[in-house]
């Protein structure tokens, strides 16, 4: 099934100059680029994008990362988009992803982990939502 998924290429994945070769393995891997800006995060869309976290005692960490330097929003379009991004991802903490995969080859720990990918269909229409207006998306 045709989906769509929003990625984050995360601070650390800016300042290390790693976006190139994340964006490289998505491409290879079948997704097209839907939609693609750079934009600085500020704490009030920060707060709404991890507001399963933002009463946790890190969350003020995570803002402050997550705010240091801009960051490179896309959406990805490909067959089972979510699962397949969130694979090639592997899991958050970049010290237990599997090998090979873009977390355990150029991360380093839980949060500085290069990208953030939706986990659901509902939570990508909701992020996708969140970054884009309708008319900053193609197809083609």
């Amino acid at each position: 099934m045709r989906e769509r998924t929003l990625i984050i290429a995360k601070p650390d994945c800016l300042t290390k100059g790693l976006c190139g070769k994340v964006l490289t393995r998505f491409e290879e891997a079948g997704f097209r680029i839907c939609g693609c800006k750079m934009l600085q995060l500020h704490s009030k869309i920060l707060q709404d994008h991890y507001a399963h976290i933002a009463n946790k005692p890190f969350y003020e960490e995570v803002e402050e990362f997550m705010s240091s330097t801009p960051v490179i929003v896309l959406v990805l379009e490909g067959d089972d988009a979510i699962a397949k991004a969130r694979n090639m991802l592997g899991v958050t903490d970049s010290r237990k992803a599997a090998p090979g995969t873009i977390r355990a080859t150029l991360g380093v720990d839980q949060m500085i982990n290069v990208a953030h990918a939706s986990d659901t269909q509902e939570t990508a229409e909701r992020e996708i939502q969140r970054f884009f207006s309708q008319n900053e998306l193609f197809t083609y």
